[in-house]
């Protein structure tokens, strides 16, 4: 695929991103913006730390306090956005995210805790993708890599890539709660923090597969029938790579992934070769329309192409795990998806 083919379709989508509103949560099974405001914070004041993990934050914690924490060492920038312009709110709890909603304080809570001790325990939790010599070359490489979250020992991997309109990575809606999810299930998950823009996003992603191949047996990883998963400029990445391979964008002539997982676009293109894929998404979508994923989804099928596909009334943009809506559990039916694959 030419770069000039998917820059353009990323610059689109950003445009595409920058004039349209998602709007209020309203009908169909899900809720509307004052409702989802009273359940957070019944959600929140129903649980407690041991409930959701043990580590020293909770919904009050001041995200400052969370990125200066000593423990996560010289990675501690990548867990929220690099520009604030694309986030709002002081503490974990007023956490929002640009062109995101259905965003779980207390989800937000249990990622930062769980990264926290496991680091504090001595677990690599982060690893570079790029070498020093290639970041010194390309500074921008300096805001790229990988955290992980460790499943069973031997287990297959999925690598998870948040969207944000290829202007910057959403990660603790998009790609952290869904790594964690999934890394309860006994697989390994890594979340990718990749170079906005969606040539570079997809060389990062290319390059991230090649670093987990390269260091499966540190990593306790089973290469075989991986799965890349994704939210909305996440999701095109998921699935260019699982159309093109990681040779496409300058990496290794790899095996493709043996499902794709894609959340909310509007990607129309494909190949005959393309990978078993699932889909989901909401029908008040201002930015993907369900219609087009439902079509692209069809066209795989008859193509013979394993596909899933699940839309859900009133739910809009960027709904995450959709914890609290119409959307709850398709993360399981998505993982069972990739199961069927292996």
């Amino acid at each position: 695929m030419k770069t000039y083919a998917i820059w353009t379709i990323g610059l689109s989508i950003l445009l595409c991103l920058t004039g349209c509103s998602t709007g209020a949560l309203e009908a169909g099974g899900s809720r509307t913006t004052t409702q989802k405001g009273e359940w957070e914070t019944e959600r929140a004041a129903s649980q407690n730390d041991t409930n959701i993990s043990q580590g020293p934050f909770d919904i009050h914690t001041n995200i400052d306090d969370v990125i200066s924490d000593p423990v996560f060492a010289d990675y501690e920038r990548l867990l929220f956005p690099i520009d604030d312009g694309y986030y709002s709110g002081d503490t974990l709890g007023d956490l929002r995210l640009v062109w995101y909603n259905n965003i779980d304080p207390l989800k937000t809570v249990e990622i930062v805790n769980t990264l926290w001790q496991r680091a504090h325990d001595g677990e690599t939790v982060f690893y570079d993708i790029y070498s020093a010599e290639e970041k010194a070359a390309d500074p921008d490489k300096e805001n790229t890599g990988l955290f992980f979250f460790r499943g069973n020992p031997g287990e297959k991997f999925a690598i998870c890539n948040a969207g944000g309109g290829f202007a910057y990575v959403g990660a603790m809606q998009d790609s952290f709660p869904h790594a964690l999810e999934i890394s309860k299930q006994g697989y390994n998950a890594f979340v990718l923090i990749y170079r906005p823009g969606a040539q570079t996003a997809c060389e990062d992603l290319a390059r991230a597969i090649r670093f987990i191949f390269e260091h499966a047996d540190e990593l306790q990883v089973d290469t075989d029938c991986y799965s890349l998963w994704g939210g909305s400029a996440g999701a095109r990445m998921a699935a260019w790579l699982g159309s093109y391979g990681p040779s496409a964008f300058g990496e290794d002539n790899l095996p493709r992934p043996g499902a794709v997982i894609m959340q909310y676009t509007g990607l129309s293109d494909f190949t005959e070769n393309d990978p078993p894929t699932f889909a989901c998404v909401g029908e008040s979508d201002g930015i993907a329309n369900w219609r087009v994923m439902q079509r692209r989804l069809q066209a795989l099928s008859d193509l013979g192409i394993p596909t899933e596909f699940h839309h859900y009334p009133g739910l809009p943009h960027g709904f995450g795990l959709g914890t609290g809506t119409s959307a709850e559990g398709w993360l399981d039916q998505a993982v069972a998806f990739w199961k069927e694959q292996m």
